[in-house]
């Protein structure tokens, strides 16, 4: 387990926090007003994924096994095993039903192994591939 901000957040093991997520343990909006700034303990915990440009704001704890979809705010707690979106964060779905719906999409749609990313130099003709592929839906990469 990992703890930042001299303990003000938390994050437990197998987390994923996507490109700019802000996770907040203070609130100033009302500093000029009261001359004091909330704070909030933030506690996020295993097998978490947070999309991209999320914001956690403080107070919040996040349960086991979620997945907060990008973009969201996650202004309340989230519970174990679910799916959350939007802003602000509502609970949408289960982590495992979701999970199961993208199997099953999987025998259906493109699924590439890692040959195909950038971190194996995939080639400009294997890209245009992959466009062609990607044309009518989503796939899955490795």
């Amino acid at each position: 387990m990992i703890i930042l901000i001299v303990g003000f957040i938390t994050i437990g093991d197998n987390v994923t926090l996507a490109p700019r997520v802000h996770i907040l343990a203070h609130d100033a909006s009302m500093k000029n007003k009261l001359n004091y700034t909330k704070i909030g303990l933030v506690n996020i915990s295993d097998d978490v994924f947070v999309g991209a440009g999320s914001i956690i704001l403080p107070g919040v704890k996040i349960g086991n096994n979620v997945i907060i979809g990008a973009g969201s705010v996650v202004t309340k707690n989230i519970p174990d095993n679910c799916l959350a979106v939007g802003n602000p964060a509502r609970v949408v779905g289960n982590t495992n039903v979701y999970l199961e719906k993208n199997i099953k999409e999987m025998e259906h749609r493109p699924v590439l192994n890692e040959k195909w990313t950038d971190r194996n130099n995939i080639s400009t003709d294997k890209k245009q591939e992959m466009i062609i592929k990607l044309e009518d839906g989503i796939g899955y990469v490795e």
